[in-house]
């Protein structure tokens, strides 16, 4: 197999998600271009660690299919790290656990390392709704607040800022020139849906490494589930608030020039368009556009309350993160019974 070695990390947490980690690990092991091997690393759930550990255990001894144990504190990016510890291969991928992958994903992904300065390449994450459909008030733009490409992001493949991170690959220099993935920003079991991991690591990546290119693919393509629940507009406002914590401790760590950097187009133009667009189709009277564009307001609103909130806390010493090490000898194999 021609290109670099591809490991696939994949991080779970409960036992309600069984039939998609099933289909994420399956759409993995369908790829067109095959990964080296299949890493799922359990969130501090010693029932669903051993029952992945059974139901896989015919492939540990090939090592296509390991079961890990988080070897950090609770939260996805300790699983991450973990994940990029107990891995082999020269590229890391990540895919969430309620995702699946469509056949070529790791074969765009492979190609986009071709030139040695690429050091991370995302892929675009379509939305599959439980009802059915997009709700008709839910905009585009918004995509993010259900893990997916939104509106606004460049087609084919271009340059970022940074890449998605339930959607991407990594370069293994990448880990050692800045580290792995901190924690303190991302999902670690606070109230609060919180993300931004990955836009912290990659800032930090193009610092440590300035002639580092990210680049996105959009030909890279795993189709995410959105639950009932997320399709609801209470956890949009939650979502978005969060986002907004979540920024406010990437510009602490980062600065705000670049933790703010790809923000400042998407609200000054991503947004306005959106709202222009939505107030459009109300007075064509097509449904949802009133709704759309009074989500994005909403929107806006939650995520830049959260930033003043976020803010305030980080200068308290509130809230406290780390830049995640990756820890040696992680991720103990799952047992079995």
């Amino acid at each position: 197999m021609n290109g670099p070695s591809v490991s696939v990390v994949i991080c779970a947490y409960t036992e309600d998600r069984w039939e998609d980690i099933l289909a994420a690990v399956a759409s993995v092991r369908a790829q067109s271009r095959p990964a080296l091997e299949t890493l799922l690393v359990v969130d501090h759930n010693q029932a669903l660690l051993e029952r992945l550990a059974r139901e896989y255990k015919e492939h540990r001894e090939s090592g296509e299919v390991r079961v890990l144990a988080n070897a950090g504190p609770r939260g996805l990016s300790a699983g991450r790290n973990t994940g990029i510890a107990a891995s082999s291969g020269e590229i890391i991928a990540f895919l969430d656990d309620d995702a699946v992958a469509e056949r070529d994903w790791l074969r765009w992904f492979a190609e986009g390392y071709a030139d040695p300065r690429v050091m991370a390449v995302g892929g675009r994450t379509v939305p599959v709704w439980a009802s059915g459909r997009r709700p008709a008030w839910f905009p585009e733009e918004f995509d993010w607040v259900v893990g997916c490409a939104y509106k606004g992001l460049p087609g084919g493949v271009a340059r970022v800022r940074n890449v998605l991170g339930g959607n991407a690959s990594f370069r293994r220099a990448a880990f050692d020139a800045a580290g792995g993935f901190a924690t303190g920003i991302g999902r670690d079991g606070d109230k609060h849906p919180l993300g931004c991991e990955e836009t912290e690591l990659c800032i930090r990546l193009t610092r440590a490494r300035p002639d580092a290119i990210l680049l996105l693919d959009d030909r890279a393509v795993i189709h995410h589930r959105v639950p009932g629940a997320r399709e609801r507009f209470g956890y949009f406002r939650a979502r978005t608030y969060a986002e907004g914590l979540s920024k406010a401790l990437v510009a602490r760590s980062v600065g705000v020039g670049k933790g703010l950097e790809s923000e400042r187009r998407y609200t000054t133009r991503v947004l306005p368009a959106g709202v222009a667009r939505g107030l459009r189709d109300a007075l064509l009277g097509r449904r949802g556009g009133a709704g759309r564009a009074g989500a994005i307001v909403a929107g806006v609103t939650a995520a830049a309350g959260g930033y003043v909130v976020g803010s305030v806390r980080a200068r308290r010493g509130d809230v406290t993160f780390s830049v995640g090490g990756i820890p040696a000898g992680a991720g103990g194999e799952g047992g079995s019974s």
